[in-house]
């Protein structure tokens, strides 16, 4: 696609944004009768779209089987997922599969085309196979964000190995239970990375985790100068020079699984998401090239670690899916200052930046010339995931990030759901901040309350996915199918249950957050994300966030925990942000207390674990610490909590 700088992509009208004309004449996806057109047949839909989207090695017999709570996509079918991704498109060998940026700045960007990628695929996939590796094993990934990890990842979709990403910051624990509930034969990870300037050490956490497990061989990647001794450990490059540079691809079925991904859950267990192979590519493929835009030639960059969904989907897979380039960024956003981010947009003329909005709120707190001083003119496609975003921090990002030219479509997904489900299409429109948008053309949701029925027009419930579920899925939980009954299916048997809420808005969904962030105050049910949008409004707010504290009156109160941009805490400002919320919203929505502090507790992908603050107010051991980029930032809470208790 030929790039164009500076064009404006959007255009206002009556109080909201739409695509302008330059938006629709590029928008792979403009016409609105898309989504009538699925919803008549969702079914032959995504039937039509599989073939149209990936090369299939043999059609599949049945599109759709429901028997729930299971059901599979493109039955019969099969496909291998590394051919979709690479060897389709080695008609352009040279063209940029993906940009590498160091976090050391002394190190140069790395450049990787489809046909060296191909080369290096192939290669790992021979040496997964020469230690034992086949179709249907385990093999456990625990890799910064660095060419390897794609390398590693695409090399078991080769072979149809299935393979396990652990985030790398997550502790020796944390792998290991992984490790242990999928039975890994093989443990791909590195000696360290670099984050925040220093170097940050991983193979003495993989070392730890890997001891009495099903762990046969430690293939490591030498990023900071490690020495790797001993029969079980092998160097990752030395071992690619001696394999050989053709791997026959592994021809899967289409419902055979392709990796798992652990996720936390309430109780801080992690439980293992199972995703197979055709639907999941099916959703990945059209879900970027609707959503983002992406063309060849593209440049797309999710800031997301591969250790989370959207790393898997948006970081990785769905720009190659696509032919487009990924760009991946190994450390931390503010180093060696605030302007790397937008430094390296400008560097690589990146088109499409998909972040959180924990990630913009701690921007918005900083000085602008770090922003103004780039060329951000390349961007097309702005996005947002991982929470619902705020009305200030969503403008912020239209004006600031995006010039107030590009569409930002607000996106919710799951780990369980493989790829977005609920946005505004670039090409159609309305981009609505603090709006999700609508179910992405041939899925179907609906907003019911506690017994599955509908709720009055504009009132807030439960967000629900109705049959035929996306192709993306889950298709349940690893060996445990008591887990994925009792999560998904037990509340409304022929719905799957999401635990998020929602509202519609002029016919538009609205996030409001987990359901159980849902408040009930005084008989009011309250979501939590309406009560942080209103603290929000403030100025002087960096951050925010709101969880539900038992009373004996009330039932429950709302408790909010406030990062400031820059101004002291005061009682005289925990009474005027009150007093806002009670204009915003009502005195029964006032928080009962405002706790000031420096940091909220966040996993890499910016999603805010209320549940651990929840565990603080109520004196009670928090779980899933483990998740968290930032766990230091929980004892420095409890220590605020108790000093006002």
């Amino acid at each position: 696609m030929k790039k164009s700088k500076g064009i404006k992509y959007v255009t206002k009208k009556g109080g909201v944004f739409w695509p302008s004309d330059a938006m629709k004449e590029i928008a792979n996806m403009s016409d609105p009768k898309i989504y009538d057109k699925a919803e008549k047949n969702p079914v032959k839909f995504w039937g039509e779209l599989a073939k149209g989207g990936l090369t299939w090695e043999k059609e599949w017999d049945e599109t759709y089987e429901e028997k729930l709570p299971y059901f599979k996509w493109f039955k019969g079918g099969e496909l291998n997922f590394c051919v979709n991704c690479l060897d389709r498109y080695l008609d352009k060998p040279k063209a940029i599969a993906m940009i590498w940026v160091p976090e050391p700045t002394n190190e140069k960007p790395i450049k990787i085309t489809y046909g060296e990628l191909y080369d290096k695929v192939n290669k790992f996939a021979n040496v997964l196979k020469q230690n034992g590796i086949k179709k249907g094993d385990v093999v456990s990934i625990y890799l910064p964000m660095i060419p390897q990890a794609l390398t590693a990842m695409l090399a078991c979709t080769r072979i149809g190995a299935i393979h396990s990403v652990v985030f790398s910051a997550f502790s020796a624990d944390a792998l290991k239970a992984r490790i242990q509930d999928g039975k890994a034969k093989i443990l791909i990870t590195a000696d360290g990375y670099y984050r925040q300037g220093k170097k940050e050490p991983l193979l003495k956490k993989a070392k730890v985790a890997a001891r009495k497990t099903t762990i046969k061989k430690i293939i490591v990647v030498n990023r900071i100068g490690g020495k790797v001794r001993g029969g079980k450990f092998l160097d990752f490059d030395t071992e690619i020079e001696k394999a050989n540079s053709y791997c026959k691809p592994e021809i899967m079925k289409s419902e055979d699984t392709m990796f798992l991904l652990y996720t936390s859950g309430t109780t801080g267990k992690p439980k293992g998401i199972v995703h197979d192979t055709g639907g999941y590519a099916t959703q990945a493929y059209w879900t970027c090239k609707w959503n983002f835009d992406l063309h060849r030639g593209d440049v797309m960059w999710c800031t997301a670690d591969i250790g989370w969904i959207t790393g898997h989907t948006y970081a990785m897979y769905g720009p190659l899916l696509t032919g487009a380039t990924t760009l991946i960024y190994e450390g931390g956003p503010v180093f060696p200052n605030p302007g790397r981010w937008w430094k390296i947009i400008q560097d690589n003329e990146v088109n499409v930046f998909y972040t959180a909005p924990t990630a913009i709120r701690m921007f918005m707190g900083g000085d602008k010339k770090w922003i103004s001083k780039y060329d951000l003119s390349s961007l097309k496609i702005l996005g947002t995931v991982g929470e619902p975003i705020d009305k200030e921090s969503w403008m912020w990002y239209f004006n600031k990030i995006g010039g107030g030219r590009c569409p930002l479509i607000d996106t919710w997904w799951q780990t369980e759901t493989g790829g977005t489900l609920i946005n505004t299409l670039p090409g159609i429109g309305p981009f609505v901040p603090t709006v999700s948008g609508t179910s992405f053309p041939g899925t179907r949701h609906a907003i019911v309350n506690e017994r599955g029925g509908a709720v009055p027009k504009g009132d807030s419930g439960f967000l629900v996915q109705q049959s035929p579920f996306a192709p993306g899925m889950l298709h349940g939980i690893f060996n445990n199918h008591k887990k994925y009954v009792d999560t998904y299916w037990k509340k409304f048997k022929t719905m799957y249950d999401t635990s998020d809420g929602a509202y519609l808005q002029n016919g538009l969904i609205r996030i409001t957050g987990r359901t159980d962030d849902v408040m009930k105050v005084a008989g009011h049910r309250l979501s939590t994300a309406e009560v942080e949008n209103a603290i929000h409004d403030n100025w002087h707010v960096k951050d925010c966030a709101v969880v539900p504290m038992p009373d004996k009156i009330k039932g429950q109160v709302p408790i909010a925990f406030v990062v400031l941009k820059w101004r002291k805490s005061s009682e005289k400002l925990e009474k005027k942000l009150k007093k806002h919320v009670d204009i915003k919203i009502g005195p029964t929505a006032r928080p009962k207390r405002i706790f000031f502090v420096e940091d909220l507790p966040k996993t890499r992908s910016g999603k805010i674990m209320r549940r651990i603050l929840k565990a603080l107010l109520i004196n009670e051991k928090p779980e899933g610490l483990m998740t968290l980029v930032n766990p230091n930032s929980v004892e420095k809470i409890k220590e605020v909590v108790s000093a006002r208790s």
